[in-house]
């Protein structure tokens, strides 16, 4: 016990590390006055708050809603609620200082989007909670984003979770249209062995895990109920995403390291959001167990958090995949999309005395790469 005892004290403190910054600026309503903005593009200040607090918040919704309620855990994570519902209010009130820009450009679809995710992953923290004003403000923020016209691939998603928040929030005039598409297009889209197209096309890169599977997870489970032809649809998303958590298990090297691939190399380790979900939803597949997940996410973790250079002197994180390499990014990053990195966190919404937290197993790379037995591999059947 001891063990994952030390591992999840360590997840809490990296998690803690990279939230700060954000939570407490937005606390005092001077995010945009302090936080750098990092990138190719001059019109990244438009857009880099609502980023940073959407996808902070997605990561660490399951622990603000779940998480220990006693101890030095407990004290922390109720006080990390409390900076997380003033940072939406300083977010969404149109005289902060810090209001954000929902409706300018094409880029706040996207991070509406993980703010929305972040309610539904916390209904209680992030959105009962919160005062009625503050929830007005949300409500009319996620609303604005509706002139966005998504783009023809996984945007898609960021609509349809917009309204599926908005369905939980009771809003009469949430759009079901948005949904249906949404997840008929990526029922379309659906390549094989548990991995999607990014729209029509294959795409070699981890926006199966930064974006796809974990939404389509979270929609059909909150609005699956509204038709029967969603809730047909969720058995097929789920053993998908058991199969690509799988795959993602076995890109974790003996290191901690994963491979460079695709874009958007600077979220870091929110590659493995889905393999964190499905650890969070206790749905791994099998062979898989908890622990040996839990090994190999943390080896991830400090292999990543610890490289030189990945935070500035403020506290801050930096551009880069392994340290401070602003090279690798994207016209479209700056320093608040690293923050989607959170969604490695997942797991803390697990009680301490999960098996999750328990015990240590080696993850398949390291038996594999040991010489020692491992599992052997095999296809998900077309679905």
């Amino acid at each position: 016990m001891t063990l994952g005892k030390d591992d999840r004290d360590y997840w809490i403190h990296t998690m803690i590390r990279i939230a700060d910054p954000v939570l407490g600026a937005l606390a005092e309503r001077r995010l945009k006055a302090t936080m750098p903005v990092e990138g190719k593009l001059d019109d990244r200040p438009n857009y880099a708050h609502l980023e940073a607090l959407g996808r902070l918040l997605a990561g660490i919704a399951p622990w603000l809603e779940t998480g220990a309620a006693d101890g030095e855990e407990g004290e922390r994570r109720k006080r990390t609620a409390v900076l997380a519902r003033e940072a939406i209010d300083a977010g969404t009130d149109p005289l902060s200082t810090d209001y954000m820009n929902f409706c300018d450009g094409f880029q706040p679809i996207v991070d509406a989007a993980f703010l929305a995710h972040a309610i539904l992953r916390a209904p209680t923290e992030l959105w009962d909670k919160l005062e009625e004003r503050v929830r007005r403000n949300t409500v009319a923020a996620l609303k604005a984003t509706r002139t966005r016209k998504p783009f023809h691939n996984n945007w898609v998603l960021f609509a349809a979770i917009i309204e599926t928040a908005l369905y939980r929030m009771g809003e009469s005039d949430w759009d079901p249209m948005r949904v249906d598409y949404a997840l008929k297009q990526h029922e379309q889209w659906y390549v094989g062995d548990g991995t999607y197209g990014d729209g029509p096309e294959y795409h070699a890169d981890y926006y199966n895990s930064f974006v796809i599977q974990p939404m389509l997870l979270d929609i059909v489970d909150k609005a699956g109920e509204c038709y029967s032809e969603w809730q047909g649809m969720a058995e097929r998303i789920r053993s998908r995403a058991q199969r690509y958590a799988a795959v993602q298990e076995r890109l974790i090297s003996p290191e901690g390291t994963f491979p460079p691939l695709g874009r958007s190399l600077a979220y870091r380790f929110g590659a493995f959001q889905t393999l964190a979900q499905m650890s969070l939803r206790r749905e791994l597949p099998a062979p898989l167990i908890p622990a040996q997940v839990r090994c190999a996410l943390t080896a991830v973790i400090r292999r990543t958090i610890e490289a030189p250079g990945t935070f500035d002197p403020g506290g801050w994180l930096t551009i880069g995949f392994c340290g401070h390499q602003p090279e690798i990014g994207e016209t479209y990053i700056s320093t608040g999309s690293l923050y989607l990195c959170s969604v490695v966190f997942l797991p803390l919404g697990l009680p301490v005395d999960d098996p999750f937290w328990c015990g240590e197993a080696e993850w398949t790379s390291r038996r594999a790469w040991s010489g020692n037995a491992f599992a052997i591999d095999s296809a998900l059947k077309r679905s």
